[in-house]
């Protein structure tokens, strides 16, 4: 059994900037639903599936700007011409039977981390094998010995096969240290910030050397000189 989970939004929004601006009959634009469904038929083809399902972000406010008022605060406003192709792109899975969903207060990152989870957690009496396909760096922290990740590396064209030893050699960290990575160097694109001073090449330093930043604060907090530290 081999379960694909698509991150809906992920994709189309890479459809909507690699592709130039296709239009239908009607002169809507549909560059997104074109390369949404160009990178579908590809995982089917290259991974053959035997379940899929897509997750999709709602418009609503999730969980995280109720914590963090600033969070994606820096982003501009959907345009419509990608916002108005989501829709379409959901009636074309409904018609071709594959399930989609979105659950308002959540992300599709939420919605698929939790289904992986999930399914792992059954996988000796099924034997699941998970891969989520996105292009979003954040869901690489869910790789490991169950998990996959089908990341597209160059536009829709080049997509690459992540296990817990790629992520890795891709990001310099194990797929579980994500979180720890982040909270130490920000995520500009999602607006919130890590600690002042702490580069990428700093942070891969101290989760290597103090493994979590519990550990690295714990350091901190037993007055070790900085040179210790960095």
């Amino acid at each position: 059994m081999k379960l694909i989970l698509i991150d809906g939004n992920a994709i189309v929004h890479r459809a909507y900037h690699a592709l130039p601006p296709l239009t239908n009959r009607e002169g809507q634009v549909v560059n997104a639903v074109y390369g949404f469904f160009t990178m579908l038929f590809r995982v089917v083809e290259d991974l053959k599936p035997t379940h899929l399902i897509v997750a999709f972000d709602t418009e609503k406010p999730t969980f995280r700007h109720a914590a963090f008022v600033g969070y994606q605060a820096q982003r501009p406003r959907i345009e419509s011409d990608l916002s108005e192709q989501f829709p379409i792109v959901q009636e074309a899975l409904r018609i071709a039977g594959i399930p989609f969903f979105a659950v308002p207060g959540y992300e599709a990152d939420d919605l698929i981390g939790t289904l992986a989870k999930r399914s792992i957690k059954h996988k000796a009496k099924n034997k699941i094998e998970v891969i989520i396909v996105t292009g979003d760096r954040d869901l690489l922290q869910l790789v490991n010995e169950n998990v996959k990740a089908y990341f597209p590396v160059k536009g829709l064209t080049e997509a690459r096969l992540f296990d817990a030893a790629g992520v890795k050699d891709y990001l310099g960290i194990e797929p579980s240290k994500v979180i720890e990575y982040k909270a130490l160097v920000g995520d500009q694109s999602d607006n919130y910030p890590g600690v002042p001073g702490i580069g990428p090449k700093t942070a891969i330093s101290l989760i290597e050397k103090f493994g979590t930043l519990e550990g690295v604060y714990q350091a901190i907090f037993k007055k070790k000189k900085v040179g210790d530290i960095s």
